[in-house]
């Protein structure tokens, strides 16, 4: 006899039987103890406590959105990728971010903004992973887990620390570019939707013929760069922590869809090798009139999240995503990440991260990944090595590669090698004399007094000094004026717990 299911079933345990209850435990009597077989409380409290994956170490709180890619200009000449030939449409997925706090820091602290895409195409996941700036504070991977732990918690009183952060950059003069973004506006977007995003690293093209481009990626918000001043900022992450993330999430359930062009700055392969300054250092940007900005298309950002833990909190990005057309560059800190990245998700929700739907690319896979906790894609019974006589097929190219480049020399433990024009302060200077105007300079004086005033202690806070007179000797003097006198303003937002 076949059991008829009801029209709308109630709620079911794991195992798909109808829940006893989702309301009360069973016990003996009204006022007795809970039994231990009542097996479907003691599976939901299992649950509940193991409901939530570790967070991100940088980049915990965020939000995102998925959305389509549209390519409208013809950029076949640089690259074979499928997702940038014209009149290709991409299904993607965008999550923005700050960089320092947790998944309950408010979203308004001067930081950072993550700026990740994911291109389900059809060549497989493509990765773009970036910033809201053009650059970054180190250029070696090495620091990487360093800088961002000076961007944490003190190991004593587990509060962030001003002091502990301009000690890092202060040791490290080539964060001077990136640090004099965030002390200024663009370290307050007023929203997601209001700021410009930059894969940051170099990256390689390579078109059909075989041809190989370095490019820089620029997505430039149609709706204008807005941001907060330091006090609006330190007023919206005490009325709504989670004001970005409502902001995107509104938006688009309203219809007003975002919007960003992304164009590319593209250098024929052979200028990196005598280009001034290095192309591959992420502390420097190229000059727009080197290398001007060529158009590629259109992210509208079109469709909000069904649930938020399965398709934000468990998507998982990494720059070593990459398909035929695009390649790495021989920036350092792109091949650390390259690793670190998937490691991570590997750490943070398992070893097939790569199999859950956010992540799962849109074309069919055969890899010789396989088995570990919580896999659920097979192979069947077909070989699980390679090579094979089972007909089963793998990769077995051999020779040079496309998306490669010339390396030589001793294995070494080094610096980048200097060019003409490479130090770690003049575009830091250039960005202070020549994009910023005299109000946008006022504010970023008293944004780095009013953080120096916030427990940084000598000799850190005299290296600050310097290391602003390095970057504008009139900004640095105004700098040190503020704080010797002590009339700077209270600090910025964010400051005194990032």
């Amino acid at each position: 006899m076949t059991t008829k299911k009801p029209a709308t079933p109630p709620s079911t345990t794991g195992a798909g039987a109808p829940s006893p209850s989702d309301r009360h435990s069973l016990t003996i009597g009204a006022n007795g103890p809970i039994l231990l077989h009542d097996v479907h409380f003691l599976e939901q409290m299992a649950h509940f406590n193991r409901e939530k994956v570790p967070e991100r170490q940088p980049h915990a709180k965020g939000a995102g959105a998925f959305g389509v890619f549209e390519t409208t200009a013809d950029v076949s000449a640089y690259t074979r990728a499928a997702l940038f030939q014209k009149g290709c449409k991409t299904e993607m997925l965008a999550r923005f971010s700050t960089v320092a706090g947790e998944a309950g820091s408010p979203d308004t602290w001067r930081d950072v903004r993550g700026f990740s895409l994911k291109f389900y195409t059809d060549e497989g996941n493509y990765d773009l992973v970036g910033n809201n700036t053009p650059v970054f504070f180190v250029r070696d991977p090495m620091k990487f887990p360093h800088f961002i732990r000076s961007q944490k918690r003190l190991p004593d009183s587990g509060l962030r620390d001003n002091h502990m952060q301009w000690d890092f950059w202060t040791s490290n003069p080539e964060s001077a570019h990136q640090v004099t973004y965030v002390m200024g506006d663009r370290g307050l977007p007023r929203t997601w939707r209001h700021m410009n995003g930059y894969g940051s690293h170099t990256y390689m093209w390579v078109n059909a013929q075989g041809d190989r481009f370095w490019v820089k990626y620029h997505f430039h918000t149609r709706q204008g760069m807005q941001f907060f001043n330091n006090e609006q900022a330190k007023n919206m992450a005490g009325s709504d922590a989670d004001f970005h993330r409502r902001d995107l999430f509104d938006a688009i359930a309203r219809g007003d869809y975002p919007v960003w062009t992304l164009s590319v700055q593209i250098m024929p392969y052979e200028d990196a090798k005598t280009y001034r300054i290095n192309p591959f250092d992420l502390t420097k940007t190229w000059s727009h009139k080197d290398y001007p900005l060529v158009e590629v298309g259109t992210m509208t950002l079109n469709r909000n999240p069904e649930n938020f833990f399965a398709q934000i909190e468990q998507a998982a990005f990494s720059p070593g995503n990459t398909v035929p057309g695009i390649g790495l560059s021989p920036d350092k800190m792109l091949l650390g990440r390259a690793f670190a990245y998937n490691d991570a998700q590997r750490n943070r929700i398992g070893a097939n991260f790569h199999q859950l739907p956010v992540n799962k690319p849109k074309v069919p896979t055969n890899t010789y990944m396989f088995d570990g906790q919580m896999a659920y894609e097979h192979s069947g019974n077909q070989p699980v090595y390679a090579p094979n006589s089972g007909g089963r097929p793998w990769s077995d190219p051999s020779g040079k590669v496309d998306d490669g480049w010339e390396a030589d020399g001793e294995m070494v433990r080094s610096a980048y090698t200097l060019r003409a024009e490479d130090d770690d302060f003049g575009q830091a200077g250039t960005l202070v004399r020549k994009v910023f105007d005299d109000a946008q300079r006022e504010r970023l004086v008293e944004t780095v007094a009013g953080s120096l005033l916030g427990g940084v202690r000598s000799p850190v806070l005299e290296r600050a000094f310097e290391y602003w007179k390095n970057i504008d000797a009139d900004v640095g003097k105004r700098i040190e004026e503020k704080v010797r006198k002590g009339q700077a303003p209270e600090p910025a937002a964010g400051m005194s717990e990032a």
